[in-house]
Formats: structure tokens, C-alpha cells, sequence
């Protein structure tokens, strides 16, 4: 099925090879991508390790084609090549997700707690917490020094609530494009 809607995109007349006049414009300064680069970020999805030869029979570029476009993508920020693991299975003892309210600004303490090694998911949030930050750590006691230590001592943290993950039952990276 997928293959099938990777043809059906690049066979579609309005998607060309070309990216679109409008494709290089960013729209809120981010990139806007054409039917092809979507495919391939689809095609990376399902397997990061994909060859670019085979990525181009099935979007129809060529392979230095592909390589030119996969290293546009990775330099815009669109995307990223990474192993995902199970950071129970490699280490790390202690995952958790924080809901952080805030006094007053919400983006230095974002930058603070982007800047923290142990944080690896960060967005800023409408409801009940002004920030949500996915952290993790070696073990309990690294949490509580992340958290106690270091995110309440924030300038502006008003208060945190801590979600502990017990069991990493689903974390995929394939929800295609838009």
C-alpha cells in the first residue's frame, strides 16, 4: 500500500521532480516540501537504512538525486537518520515525561531545559502544563537530582508534576507525510 501511494505521487503530474515555485518559500520558517521529498522522508521511515538507489526507483529520481535531497532535508532540519532505541535496553534506568507550568515567559526556560543532555523531547503545551519535557536518566536517583536540582532551581518553573515510565509498550516514527 505504501508503495502504491509513493507511485501514485510521483507519477501525479502536479509532482513534478522539480520542487513547486512555492516549495522554496518556508511558510513560519519551515521548509515547505515538494511530493518527492515527502516521499523520500517516507521511504527513510520505513527503513533508515534503505539504499539511495532504491529509493530513487521507487520516487524516480535518480540516485545522486536522492543523496542530494536526503542531505537538503538533513541540513534543513526536516529530518534526522538515527538508531531509536529503548533506553531501558541500553543503560538508562529511568524515563520519564514532566509537565512544567511557568511563571511569565515560557521560551528561556525551554531554551534552559533544551540545553540539558538528559531531555530529549520538549514542547510547549496548551492545557494543564505550560511545557511538556520527556527526560532520561540513569536511574532513580538521576531523576531526582534533574528534577529537583535542576528543573525546579529554573527561573520561572512554578511547578512540576512527573509522569514515571514503568514499560515502553509502543514508539514508532512512521506516521508518513502530509
Amino acid at each position: 500500500m505504501h508503495s502504491e501511494r509513493v507511485a501514485s505521487r510521483s507519477a501525479d503530474p502536479e509532482d513534478s521532480k522539480e520542487p513547486r515555485k512555492h516549495s522554496k518559500e518556508p511558510r513560519n520558517g519551515t521548509p515547505q516540501l515538494d511530493a518527492v521529498s515527502l516521499a523520500i522522508v517516507e521511504q527513510l521511515q520505513e527503513d533508515g537504512r534503505r539504499p539511495y538507489a532504491a529509493i530513487g526507483k521507487a520516487v524516480g529520481l535518480s540516485e545522486a538525486a536522492v543523496r542530494q535531497r536526503v542531505q537538503k532535508l538533513l541540513d534543513q532540519g526536516v529530518m534526522q537518520i538515527v538508531a531509536v532505541t529503548d533506553p531501558l535496553t541500553v543503560g538508562f534506568r529511568r524515563q520519564a515525561m514532566l509537565g512544567i507550568n511557568v511563571d511569565g515567559d515560557l521560551d528561556p526556560v525551554a531554551d534552559a531545559l533544551t540545553a540539558m543532555s538528559e531531555v530529549e523531547y520538549l514542547v510547549i503545551t496548551a492545557g494543564s502544563f505550560d511545557l511538556m519535557v520527556e527526560v532520561v536518566c540513569e536511574d532513580d536517583d538521576h531523576l531526582l537530582e534533574v528534577i529537583n536540582k535542576r528543573i525546579r532551581t529554573l527561573p520561572g518553573v512554578r511547578s512540576t508534576e512527573s509522569f514515571v515510565y514503568l514499560k515502553l509498550k509502543k514508539q514508532t516514527y512512521m506516521w508518513g507525510t502530509r
